[in-house]
């Protein structure tokens, strides 16, 4: 697998497009064949994810059954698929969707997301005994992202304690698996953990009002997740659609 924190993205935008255009909706890795779309874009983002060749979902238990094989059809050709959460739960889709993912020719990868009230040896211990290790599977993904909403844990701890149990969890999967795993994170969980300062690590952004160059000004990226109301083809509800930071090439060395 080709180690890429993919390039910023910022010089690729240069060339092939003014990256503070506005423009149609629909996503579309072949002229004239429109797929699937974003039922709500942000005037910001515009037709930027278009320039991106290689487009994928993450689902969860909320995306209840999925076509994949229309969804393959509509050009999806991965997806990241929830399965853990802290040290005790687990997605009930999640077998589901990557058996359904795999005999439809997607790639699937899955991720953990992060409780701040549960050491990270054991969150790394509940999502390996929950993901089989599987040698067609794309790196997995570590989800830090802070839970406003959560009524069990309350706990925000400093940037450096964050990185630091980010290392150890993902040291942890790295070993295991034979691969490290990516990080996805959120612009306020960035900024406030510091975690441009994460060695190795190779980043999934959320920017849904902007293109990350300038959500993550000088931050490298591997996938874009650029909208959370994307409407896909097989897919019954909107759903996250992230774009691959490279060129159909550079996916397919990636994946290797």
């Amino acid at each position: 697998m080709a180690a890429l924190r993919v390039l910023s993205l910022s010089l690729i935008c240069s060339v092939l497009i003014a990256c503070g255009g506005t423009g149609g909706a629909v996503l579309d890795d072949a002229p004239g064949n429109p797929r699937f779309a974003d039922a709500d874009p942000h005037p910001a983002i515009g037709t930027q994810p278009a320039f991106y060749p290689v487009h994928g979902l993450d689902v969860s238990r909320y995306q209840t059954a999925i076509d994949w094989r229309t969804a393959r059809a509509a050009g999806i050709r991965f997806v990241y698929i929830k399965a853990t959460e802290g040290g005790d739960l687990s997605d009930p889709m999640f077998a589901a969707h990557r058996n359904g993912a795999k005999a439809a020719g997607v790639r699937y990868g899955a991720y953990h997301f992060y409780y701040f009230c549960r050491s990270p040896q054991e969150q790394a211990a509940w999502f390996i005994a929950n993901v089989p290790r599987d040698r067609d599977a794309l790196p997995h993904v570590l989800d830090l992202e802070w839970n406003h909403g959560s009524q069990t844990c309350r706990r925000r701890p400093d940037g450096a304690t964050v990185r630091a149990e980010a290392q150890v969890f993902m040291d942890i999967i790295e070993r295991h698996y034979g691969r490290r795993p990516l990080v996805y994170t959120t612009p306020d969980m960035y900024r406030d953990a510091g975690l441009g300062a994460l060695p190795r690590t190779q980043f999934w952004l959320r920017s849904v009002a902007a293109h990350p160059a300038t959500t993550y000004p000088g931050e490298g990226w591997s996938f874009w997740q650029y909208t959370s109301t994307g409407i896909v083809p097989g897919v019954a509800r909107r759903v996250d659609i992230n774009a691959f930071a490279g060129s159909l090439a550079e996916w397919e060395r990636w994946i290797e």
